[in-house]
């Protein structure tokens, strides 16, 4: 992923950022497909040529209604320590958006 890929995702973010963390919770629980709602035999093998943990966070969250939700609770609760599969996006990812995301936030300053 690109700088600007993180630019345009911290952008398409900014629409929650008035959404208190508990509603944001709510609905990642309620209407997120996490990995746990998928059978693991039936899981197809990775390729890993270019990035599986990439190719895992787009396979696990294919066709989820919550992605953006899921993403920003991610950034608010876990920030840069963030690890595994949130938001469609695996941990090396979302560590890229999270300053990015920051920046547009809170203009850069850690809470």
């Amino acid at each position: 992923m690109t700088a600007h890929d993180y630019k345009e995702m911290a952008a398409q973010l900014d629409r929650y950022a008035d959404v208190p963390r508990e509603v944001l919770h709510e609905v990642v629980a309620r209407d997120g497909l996490c990995f746990w709602a998928f059978d693991r035999a039936e899981m197809p093998e990775l390729s890993g040529e270019d990035s599986p943990d990439r190719e895992l966070a787009a396979l696990l969250c294919a066709g989820c209604p919550v992605i953006d939700h899921c993403r920003e609770l991610e950034l608010r609760t876990a920030g840069p320590d963030t690890v595994g599969v949130w938001g469609a996006l695996p941990d090396t990812d979302r560590r890229a958006l999270y300053p990015v995301w920051l920046r547009r936030r809170h203009g850069g300053e850690a809470r």
